[in-house]
Order: C-alpha cells, then structure tokens, then sequence
C-alpha cells in the first residue's frame, strides 16, 4: 500500500465511524465534516474528481448539520 492509499484508508473509516457516532453528539457531525474534507482531498489526489466533489458536497452538508445542532446538547 502506498501513501496515497493509506491516507484514504483513513479519511474513509474517519468518516465511517463519525457518521456511525453523529446522533450522540453534534462534534461528531463536525468531524464527520472534516473527514470528508479528507476524503474529498484523497479522491482528488487520486485522480478521482467525481468523487471529490461528491465529497467536497457532503462535507458542506454536514457542517450545515453540525452547524445547526450545535447548541442542542450543552
């Protein structure tokens, strides 16, 4: 595996286990949201721009969520 590989490896299963944990608490929307940037920057590293994009989508929509939960949970 290379570099490139393992960096995806880890924003995918950051994402992965913060959308498992986003209804606990709102900080993991939030970094929900930045592990998708990561995935976001991995898929353009790679050369893959679709999903790059689709990425860059969900982590916008995921610090919209955080955004508003934000002071729900003290």
């Amino acid at each position: 595996m290379n570099a490139l590989t393992v960096f995806g490896l880890v924003a995918v299963t950051a994402m992965l286990v913060c959308y498992a944990l986003e209804e606990r608490r709102p900080i993991y929307s939030l970094a929900f949201a930045l592990a998708c940037v990561l995935g976001s920057l991995y898929g353009f590293l790679q050369g893959a721009w679709p999903f790059g994009i689709i990425e860059a989508v969900w982590a916008a929509v995921a610090a919209r969520r955080w955004w508003r939960r934000r002071g729900r949970f003290g």
